[in-house]
């Protein structure tokens, strides 16, 4: 499995491998994760083990932007395991190590299960965009292409790569969510005791943004949204270039450190997730939120990753170069969510349920086990049988293969 950093870097692809590297596991696969070195490699367990690739992260360092440069050295590591394994997954094309995987794939017969997680990043730089658009015609769709399966992560991803010509169907395969860890609160436990343990104010709505602090997420949107907000609290989980405490705001708080159970503290303490960012697929934080029974607003193209989506969370327009309109209009929708009517509350049993029902790690673990067991001879497929993954996903294409535990090396 290659991506471009390991689960410790806290970036959304990384943090699915990091599941699946797990769920496989515990499976009884024999999986191998290579990834830049630039943070740490989770620990080698079992039938399981990571290979760190010497990088230089320069270009993130200077710009926030994810893109780590292997080695000639790391560049051979690449070869060296992809030559041992039965089946290649790579989340993501437009990454040096990734595309070296796909690249050794194809050269030493290795099949190739391409996870496609976004489309298109309008940056507001235009050579910036350009370039995206340029990237995905020159690498990521000739890769897809080329991949004996294509998973995409949501419907909206899909979409966008919809005229590509693909050797099978795409499947849709949605993220899990840690539903024991993000969950809402318990009966004894009070919102106002988390937010005193965060330092957060008791008597102001409280407002959540998680993910990084990068253009794409919309960070000039909610500076925006702060500013016209100045009563509401404004909660920011995360890291990047783009710091709110920068913005010399006395209603912005900033957490950088928070992961998994104490990550979630931080949405119960909270009464609305908002995600004003644009070039997703299907963000985390939206599935983590629900989880908790946490109300979301985010853009109206990410609220369609998931068809059934719309019943329980709101999508705004997002107008690209007009960061005060969109502002305005992610505002409106707060405003009627967390007023009287407190619909950001009174939803929460019915979004935790839509959680539940729709997202699993486990399931989606076993998905890509069928799919993976479908590309490999039958005499080095796993045993013994799984019972077949229903089309809990969307449009998977009919690819509900029946496949069986313990073997394939990935």
């Amino acid at each position: 499995m290659a991506t471009h950093y390991f689960e410790s870097h806290q970036g959304g692809i990384e943090i699915v491998a990091g599941h699946l590297f797990r769920e496989l596991a515990a499976l009884g696969q024999e999986l191998v994760w290579i990834a830049a070195n630039a943070s740490p490699p989770p620990e080698t367990v079992g039938t399981v083990r990571s290979v760190g690739l010497r990088a230089f992260n320069f270009v993130e360092q200077r710009t926030g932007l994810p893109f780590p440069i292997p080695t000639l050295g790391a560049i051979a590591k690449v070869r060296e395991e992809v030559r041992g394994a039965d089946v290649v997954i790579v989340h993501d094309c437009l990454y040096f190590t990734n595309i070296a995987a796909y690249v050794f794939a194809r050269l030493s017969g290795v099949p190739v299960i391409i996870v496609q997680h976004i489309g298109l990043v309008p940056y507001s730089n235009r050579f910036l965009s350009g370039m995206m658009r340029l990237a995905n015609r020159l690498v990521t769709r000739p890769m897809l292409r080329g991949a004996e399966q294509v998973v995409f992560i949501s419907e909206t991803t899909k979409r966008y790569f919809s005229e590509i010509r693909l050797r099978t169907p795409p499947a849709v395969v949605f993220n899990g969510v840690d539903t024991d860890v993000f969950r809402p609160l318990h009966a004894t436990e009070k919102k106002s005791d988390l937010r005193r343990k965060f330092g957060l104010p008791l008597d102001q709505p409280a407002i959540l943004f998680v993910g990084r602090f990068v253009e794409k997420k919309g960070l000039s949107i909610l500076q925006r949204m702060v500013q016209i907000a100045p009563n509401y609290s404004w909660i920011f989980a995360g890291w990047g270039p783009l710091d709110p405490r920068r913005w010399n705001a006395g209603n912005v708080h900033v957490f950088s450190d928070l992961r998994g159970a104490r990550l979630a503290e931080l949405y119960r303490a909270s009464d609305l997730l908002v995600l004003p960012s644009t070039g997703e697929g299907f963000p985390l934080v939206i599935q983590e939120a629900l989880a908790c029974g946490l109300a979301v607003v985010c853009g109206s193209d990410t609220a369609t990753a998931d068809p059934n989506l719309k019943s329980v969370i709101h999508g705004a327009e997002l107008r690209v170069g007009d960061g005060d309109s969109s502002a305005r209009t992610f505002m409106a929708i707060i405003e009627g969510l967390i007023g009287p009517a407190c619909e950001a509350h009174d939803r929460r049993d019915e979004r935790r349920r839509f959680a539940l029902s729709r997202y699993s790690w486990s399931r989606a673990a076993k998905r890509y086990l069928e799919i993976a067991s479908g590309l490999v001879p039958e005499n080095i497929r796993p045993r013994p049988p799984i019972a077949s993954v229903e089309s809990t996903y969307a449009g998977s294409g009919g690819h509900n293969r029946r496949t069986r535990a313990h073997g394939a090396s990935s």
